[in-house]
């Protein structure tokens, strides 16, 4: 059983990579289990994603939205469900981007079946995006600002030095080679479609007519939001614009992790952060916190979290 404060990161859309999780799959019937019950909850659709991720040559490239997203969270929930059966009470919950659907499911705003519903509207929202994309960029968001250009704009903003630029292809590639000739250091985010931009406005329309009528709770447990940087409220939690605007909306991971782990009366000296996933892209993020160089708190893998 973990005791003291646990911050729980689940990770979104570029945390993906081809063969993720499989082994863990054949070798957890648990961790197992809960993957396969969200994919059969999703239907015909979750079973062609299950039998792609698990295939040597899948049909639809795992960077496609259509894949990475129904799969990070249905990975997400299964690593978080792990951790919990292993005695980890998270104290507050932050998930990146889709991630931040999973933080919804685990904090009870919705079940695992109505989120299945909801990753099935969210698929078919974003089945007409533009093509486009996201690249992360080694710099503050003040200085890749001035390189942007109408429809590319910050995406997320993942740390002080560390932004990400999202938008249509086109557009996108000129503003690259812009901050590449500036010196900038670019690269590219594995994603075909360019999220939390104005191209995904249409798409965010689209997701919360398709999940109005869904029942939502307010959270039983705190989520501290990447799209507010605020504590999720009831308010909020019950409003379907709130989930499916996201797509559209910067992803504000710093702000919100430094509102956390900034806050004394949040957390106890000797907290810990751990990630809901099979990397670490955002927990090596979370390193470089003031928190983590004094001492106050400490990253943690899953399984050193769990014996601990």
């Amino acid at each position: 059983m973990t005791t003291g404060d646990v911050v729980l990161l689940i990770p979104g859309q570029g945390a993906q990579y081809p063969g993720m999780a499989v082994d863990r799959h054949r070798a957890d019937p648990a961790f197992a289990a809960d993957i396969d019950e969200f994919f059969a909850l999703m239907g015909p659709r979750g079973a062609e994603i299950r039998t792609d991720w698990l295939a040597e040559h899948p049909v639809v490239p795992i960077d496609d939205a259509s894949r990475a997203q129904p799969l990070l969270f249905a990975l997400g929930y299964a690593h978080a469900r792990s951790l919990m059966r292993g005695g980890v009470d998270p104290t507050v919950l932050i998930g990146h981007s889709v991630g931040e659907l999973v933080a919804a499911c685990l904090a009870e705003v919705f079940d695992l079946a109505t989120a299945a519903a909801i990753m099935n509207a969210r698929l078919s929202a974003l089945a007409d995006i533009a093509d486009g994309g996201m690249v992360a960029v080694a710099a503050s968001a003040a200085t890749v600002e001035p390189f942007l250009v109408d429809g590319v704009v910050v995406g997320a903003v993942n740390a002080p030095m560390q932004t990400v630029v999202s938008g249509a292809r086109a557009a996108l590639d000129e503003v690259v080679a812009a901050m590449t000739a500036a010196g900038l250091v670019c690269f590219p985010v594995p994603a075909l479609q360019p999220f939390h931009s104005p191209a995904a406005a249409g798409p965010a329309a689209l997701f919360t007519a398709g999940i109005a009528g869904l029942p939502l709770h307010a959270p039983r447990r705190l989520i501290q939001s990447t799209v507010t940087a605020e504590v999720v409220t009831g308010a909020e939690a019950r409003r379907p614009d709130f989930w499916a605007e996201q797509i559209a909306q910067p992803v504000v991971f710093w702000p919100a992790v430094d509102a956390v782990l900034s806050d004394p009366g949040l957390l106890g000296d000797g907290f810990v952060v751990v990630e809901a996933g099979e990397g670490k892209s955002l927990s090596s993020l979370v390193r470089r916190h003031k928190a983590m160089r004094s001492g106050r708190g400490s990253v943690l893998r899953p399984g050193e979290l769990v014996h601990r």
